[in-house]
């Protein structure tokens, strides 16, 4: 038998899931993270699911990880010292950037510059020069370059950027001057910007380039550390990432490409929430994935996450394709404040992590949480994990009453009040997926999940007016199954640069089946057989003179004019209006995915409607500024058809889910809590 085995790290819990490939069966497990070494928690959890399901190391056929070691590394700034070798002439242009600055009318004022990646002192310049149409202008003089290269030494750069300009036409140079890094600087890192990007536009190519070198010793350190760890414990499972577009890649892929991770971590939501919402048959869905740190929001459209072309984190903006996720400071960890100077009270972004933890935990956290809010307003029950962890109502309690002497109100009140601010702090993210980009909320169902997600998933869907809010089952660990549930991606891309009245669909094609040749090939030395690929295209458009461009992704065969109707449409939903002028289509990409996971989600046994079975005991809770009575239910003890009218309390081994007064939830074939407003 195969088994596969998912996992994703969050600033709180580790989350695992074991699926048995032939069956569907699965199990699953959360254990606490270990920030100080993420690898810790991810084997301790391993065997402890594996143990679990009765399976041994040497069952496991894919071990499938979404991580934030390199979203980490560039927060926290502890990258490798980068050296940059650009063409001559070139030195400054890390320093001279992009004339944009982030905010509002007059924010250069009060913005601080970031440091570039890579420090002037650490760039050097290679004599040579390819010319805009990919021709040698002047040969390289390797001589020169030499000298150059032996002051990075002198600099004690932990790893190269090679960057030349044109080098996306013509990568010739590049490769010789990485091949001559490897001679002078033996054991460091190189990455050329043809491997990584390959497309127009120095500055960015530059940027994206330089921050994969960043983060390569890191990421390919904790790589290889965890196969090691693997190997250790008897598993010949082949470990694979997942990418911050919501793909798979191979272990040996992510160690020298790891700037396609900065996003890994959201991305198994989102892709655990597509699966879902397949199942559901909920082609709309806006998903809310509340961890005990952050919440990351997105958006799906016909079963299919919002990409974009960029990746973003903190300063950092790269060139690198991403789910449009958008992440907020706000999770059940989330501290609770009132500034003396202000008295108003505060949520976040600053949160109690794994260690201590919220006052809940019991670890010694002292300070007030969302967390702590909602055991005292009785929404979390105090037994958590199927039992193993007991929560301590008596200190979040202590710490609930801080924030209500600082603001003169009861302890009710106080704990409310954290908890709307943080409903509105994730209904303002939820906003910009949504509303700001031209859709409405109303026309999408809301996907709640994480381990505080399905606390929150009722009144997030009252804000948005979003029906119904699905609850899909096991919740807590929904990122790890969409770690499990992905599948290998392998993209290449290559610049076009033409206006639609300059080509034709015939040299359209004839450059998207070059790089479909080279994505194919790239993926057969993967192991995976060409009946098993499935080629998709992306295509980066705009009107000519634009700045900017919109990616937009069509099934291979599309033609121009489809590619032109498509894009107008796209524009004018984006920004209201289209231009009168031709299209440039800027650069084409070829998107391989491998076969689908044999994972179909499980029905359940058929009830009356009737959910008695299920309930456990009653509990009062505050809710709609009184104390009401609330029935605690057994999540596992639902069956299809069952109907929980609030407020009512659902429990289960990696998640709570809230259901308000004058709502109704209803439980689907396949297990998921379908809420609804009563009157709806």
């Amino acid at each position: 038998m195969c088994y596969r085995l998912g996992v994703d790290v969050g600033g709180t819990f580790t989350d695992l899931l074991v699926i048995d490939d032939a069956t569907g069966r699965t199990w699953r497990d959360k254990v606490p993270s270990t920030p100080h070494d993420p690898s810790e928690a991810v084997i301790t959890g391993a065997k402890a699911v594996c143990a679990a399901a009765g399976i041994g190391p040497d069952e496991l056929s894919l071990f499938l990880h979404g991580t934030t070691v390199a979203t980490n590394a560039v927060l926290e700034h502890k990258i490798a010292r980068v050296g940059l070798i650009v063409t001559e002439g070139y030195r400054h242009i890390l320093q001279i950037a992009r004339s944009l600055v982030p905010g509002g009318l007059a924010a250069w004022i009060v913005w601080p510059k970031p440091e570039p990646m890579a420090p002037l002192e650490a760039t050097i310049e290679a004599p040579g020069r390819i010319g805009a149409k990919g021709e040698i202008v002047r040969d390289l003089d390797e001589a020169a370059l030499r000298v150059n290269i032996r002051r990075l030494a002198e600099e004690k750069v932990e790893a190269v950027t090679v960057c030349l300009i044109n080098s996306y036409l013509n990568p010739v140079h590049e490769r010789r001057v990485a091949e001559i890094v490897a001679e002078e600087l033996p054991g460091v890192p190189v990455s050329i910007s043809a491997d990584i990007l390959p497309e127009m536009q120095e500055y960015e190519r530059v940027l994206t380039t330089v921050a994969n070198s960043a983060v390569r010793p890191t990421v390919s350190r904790y790589v290889g550390n965890l196969m090691r760890d693997l190997a250790e414990w008897g598993s010949e499972a082949k470990l694979s990432l997942l990418r911050s577009d919501g793909g798979l890649m191979s272990a040996e892929k992510s160690r020298t490409a790891p700037v396609n991770l900065l996003m890994s971590g959201p991305a198994g939501g989102v892709a655990g929430a597509v699966w879902v919402a397949g199942n559901s048959g909920h082609a709309n869905v806006l998903t809310l994935d509340m961890g005990g740190t952050s919440t990351d929001v997105a958006l799906i459209e016909d079963f299919r996450p919002r990409l974009r072309r960029e990746t973003s984190v903190g300063h950092l903006t790269v060139r690198a394709s991403s789910l449009d996720v958008k992440t907020v400071g706000a999770g059940g960890g989330s501290i609770a404040s009132v500034p003396q100077l202000t008295k108003a009270l505060r949520v976040g972004p600053q949160s109690a992590g794994a260690v201590p933890g919220p006052a809940a935990y019991g670890r010694g956290g002292e300070l007030p949480t969302v967390t702590d809010a909602n055991v005292v307003l009785g929404f979390l029950p105090e037994n958590l994990l199927g039992g193993s962890f007991k929560l301590d109502r008596e200190a979040s309690t202590r710490a609930v009453q801080t924030v209500a002497d600082a603001l003169g109100l009861s302890l009710m009140e106080a704990a409310a009040g954290i908890v709307a601010i943080v409903n509105e702090t994730m209904f303002g993210a939820l906003r910009l997926v949504s509303v700001q980009q031209g859709y409405d909320p109303r026309d999408f169902a809301l996907m709640a999940f994480g381990g505080a997600g399905p606390l929150h998933g009722n009144a997030m869907g009252v804000l948005m007016g979003s029906w119904p809010v699905i609850i899909p089952p096991s919740p807590g660990v929904l990122c790890a199954y969409g770690d499990a549930t992905t599948r290998l991606r392998v993209d290449a891309q290559r610049s076009f640069n033409r206006l639609v009245t300059q080509t034709d669909d015939t040299e359209v094609r004839a450059v998207i089946a070059e790089v479909s040749e080279q994505v194919a090939a790239e993926f057969k030395a993967e192991g995976v057989a060409r009946s098993d690929q499935e080629l998709m295209v992306e295509i980066d458009i705009r009107y000519a003179g634009q700045a900017f461009e919109v990616p937009l992704s069509v099934p291979l065969g599309t033609s121009i004019a489809e590619l032109v109707e498509r894009f107008d449409t796209e524009h004018k939903r984006l920004f209201t209006f289209n231009l009168p002028v031709p299209q440039d289509l800027v650069n084409i990409r070829v998107v391989a995915l491998g076969t689908k996971a044999n994972v179909s989600a499980q029905a359940i046994e058929r009830g009356d409607g009737d959910p008695a079975a299920a309930r456990l005991y009653e509990q009062d809770v505050w809710m709609d500024g009184r104390t009401q009575s609330a029935t605690i239910y057994d999540r596992a003890k639902l069956r299809a058809g069952d109907k929980v009218r609030g407020p009512a309390v659902v429990t289960e081994m990696d998640a709570t889910t809230l259901i308000l007064s004058d709502h109704v939830a209803e439980v689907d074939a396949t297990g998921n809590i379908l809420i609804n407003p009563e009157a709806r």
